[in-house]
Parts: structure tokens; C-alpha cells; sequence
């Protein structure tokens, strides 16, 4: 795999919002990257590793988690390609949650150093990668509000427009429609609800002609009807061009 096609989804949507000129590009393309495959369900990083390298990902869907003493797991958030999904371990030293694979998954892991030199001699950068952090912070707040504040429906749909917005930006949509590699159980964990109930919520959201969920592809039916009933505004993504 070239370094071009390693760094294309993480250039594409870093260039999305920002101004990153062609030495910047550069800059990314040839940092020292080490790409492994991962199946799904594979830890990439596990809670509590010291990490002295960032991961890239390249291909696949990958999800934040927390898991408690009595087995309960919670996705904290879900990763698409061109995501560094651990880009706080920079600059702190130990993990505090997993990174698991949610499918089959290739990753470019990069050493911390080459990340601090990078920052260090590219500003342009460096403001880039600060306001990823700020970004995820702002949908770590929506994630909270969603699974704390809104019912099944509107938790579903808030996370599927989230979703389709994130990866149309790295162009990984058709139209309406993209793929979502999870399972009823996975998609529990991340709603705050039960694999049932996930069940019933999907069903309900068909038959209202907003929503359609099959063989891990989402067609959103209806996005103006959908937006309502989530309440969603995606000024929290922070990806206008203006």
C-alpha cells in the first residue's frame, strides 16, 4: 500500500475544513507509518497500555469502548477511516479505554516522535490536530445527551445522521445510504439500549418511512423528517467550508 492511498481518507477530511497546503500534505504522506491488519473484535489498543505510537485508520470501522467489572460495555464512539481515534495518547500516557476493531481492519500506527517533530515544524498541522481533539470532545457531549436525554428513536437517528455526515466528508457514502457494519448487540452498546430494543427501534423507524437498516446498509429514507426527530444540527461536527 502507497503512503498516498495509507493518508487519503485523513488528508481528504483534515482538507475538508482546513487550509493545509501541498508541503503540509507532504508532510503527512511521508511520516514513518507501520500498517497492520486487525479482525474484527480485535483490541488495537487495550485500557491501561502506555501507547508510544497513534493510530491510523486506513480501512474499516473501529469503535471506543469502556467495559465495567460485572462485563457491561459501552461504545463510547464509533471510527471511520481517516480517524486517529487515540490521538490523546500523545500527550497522555496511559489509555483509559479500549480501541476495538469492529470489522476487519487496517491500521497505520505512527510513533509519537514522528508526531511531535510534525507539529512541531508544521503549525498548520498542529492547529489541525488540536481542533480534532476539540471536535471529538464536542461529540463526546452529543453522545452523552443522546443516550442521557432522548428516546430510542430519536437516539438511532442521531447517530445515523452523525454517521452518513462523517462519512460523506471522507466520500464513503452513496447518496443516502452507507454502509454500518453492526450487529443489534453492538449498536446496544452504543445507544444505551437493549439488543431488543434496537430491534424494535429500527422496525419502528422503517415503518415510518425514515429509516431502513439491511444486511449492514443504511438508506435514510426521509433525512428531513429524520433531522426533526433527532433534533440533530451538525454544527457540532464543525465540517462547514465557510
Amino acid at each position: 500500500m502507497d503512503r498516498k492511498t495509507i493518508t487519503a481518507s485523513l488528508v481528504k477530511r483534515m482538507r475538508f475544513s482546513e487550509e493545509l497546503d501541498d508541503d503540509d500534505v507532504l508532510a503527512i504522506e511521508t511520516l514513518p507509518i507501520a500498517v497492520k491488519d486487525f479482525a474484527d473484535n480485535q483490541h488495537v489498543v487495550s485500557d491501561g497500555e502506555q501507547p508510544t505510537q497513534c493510530c491510523l485508520l486506513i480501512e474499516g470501522f473501529a469503535v471506543r469502548a469502556k467495559t465495567t467489572k460485572d462485563g457491561g460495555r459501552q461504545i463510547l464512539s464509533i471510527h471511520i477511516p481517516g480517524d486517529i481515534p487515540d490521538l490523546q495518547s500523545l500527550y497522555l500516557q496511559e489509555m483509559d479505554h479500549d480501541l476495538i476493531a469492529l470489522t476487519a481492519c487496517t491500521v497505520g500506527f505512527i510513533p509519537h516522535l514522528a508526531l511531535r517533530e510534525l507539529v512541531r515544524k508544521r503549525p498548520n498541522i498542529a492547529e489541525v490536530f488540536w481542533r480534532d481533539t476539540l471536535i471529538d470532545a464536542a461529540m463526546f457531549r452529543q453522545w452523552i445527551v443522546n443516550v442521557g436525554q432522548r428516546q430510542a428513536p430519536s437516539r438511532m437517528a442521531h447517530l445515523i445522521l452523525e454517521l452518513q455526515r462523517r462519512l460523506e466528508i471522507v466520500g464513503r457514502t452513496k447518496g443516502d445510504s452507507f454502509r454500518l457494519p453492526m450487529t443489534q448487540d453492538e449498536l446496544a452498546d452504543a445507544l444505551g439500549l437493549t439488543a431488543v430494543h434496537v430491534n424494535r427501534t429500527a422496525k419502528q423507524l422503517r415503518q415510518d418511512g425514515l429509516l431502513l437498516i439491511q444486511r449492514q446498509t443504511v438508506k435514510i429514507l426521509n433525512k428531513e423528517k429524520l433531522k426533526e426527530l433527532a433534533d440533530f444540527d451538525d454544527a457540532y461536527l464543525h465540517q462547514s467550508t465557510s
